[in-house]
């Protein structure tokens, strides 16, 4: 704005730059870095730990699919089997689910289709996938995802959201199409308000970067 009117200024269209008057009052929002792992010994260590993890029926398969998916906890949390097809492993995320009002498509590995297959054989005759203690009609809660990562030993180090931040750092680093992952974690397209957002872009090239990852995950809890 200081520039737009240092311009019109210049130009004979303002005499004065309100812009000034406001600098260093106004509070300037800076994002909240979420903890994560990025070491990929570490990393393995995290994984050993996840599998290890032996509580909650779903709530440990939960925890299990998070690293393979990388999306929004909340989004993994209420997830619904009527969106999961398990037959061409893909996950569709209706509009009204998303942070951006937009739906969207999960390939889903050979790694997490066999973990969402065994959640199916508890939890799938009812809505839910990952079902809450309090009944079929809840789900598990934020704070108890949080709490299993405190259970394991990551408390501090790793966050929900950190897994989404550990694929996208690691995924840049191995050279996947920076486009393919930020379709992946369904970040605002910048040309959106020009076209319409295509939920299904770059999908050939991601389910062959999400069995990547998957692959890559697995080599790393062996280690």
């Amino acid at each position: 704005i200081k520039r737009l009117y240092r311009f019109a200024i210049a130009s004979g269209y303002a005499s004065h730059n309100p812009a000034v008057d406001v600098h260093g009052a106004l509070y300037r929002w800076r994002p909240r870095r979420r903890a994560t792992v990025l070491a990929p010994t570490r990393i393995g260590e995290l994984l050993r730990a996840i599998n290890s993890y032996e509580g909650h029926t779903s709530a440990k398969y939960m925890l299990r699919i998070i690293p393979l998916v990388f999306v929004r906890p909340v989004e993994l949390r209420e997830a619904e089997w009527a969106e999961i097809d398990l037959k061409i492993n893909e996950w569709r995320i209706p509009a009204h689910r998303m942070k951006a009002g937009r739906p969207h498509v999960v390939p889903l590995s050979l790694q997490a289709s066999r973990l969402f297959k065994k959640v199916y054989r508890m939890t799938g005759s009812g809505r839910f996938v990952f079902v809450g203690r309090k009944g079929a009609d809840s789900v598990i809660s934020d704070s108890q995802l949080k709490a299993m990562l405190r259970i394991i030993g990551f408390q501090g180090e790793m966050t929900p959201s950190g897994f989404r931040s550990m694929a996208a750092t690691l995924l840049s680093e191995q050279g996947w199409n920076p486009d393919a992952i930020e379709r992946q974690l369904s970040h605002a397209d910048p040309r959106s308000m020009v076209r319409a957002y295509n939920f299904a872009e770059y999908l050939p090239e991601r389910r062959k970067m999400m069995q990547a990852w998957a692959d890559y995950l697995d080599k790393l809890t062996k280690h």
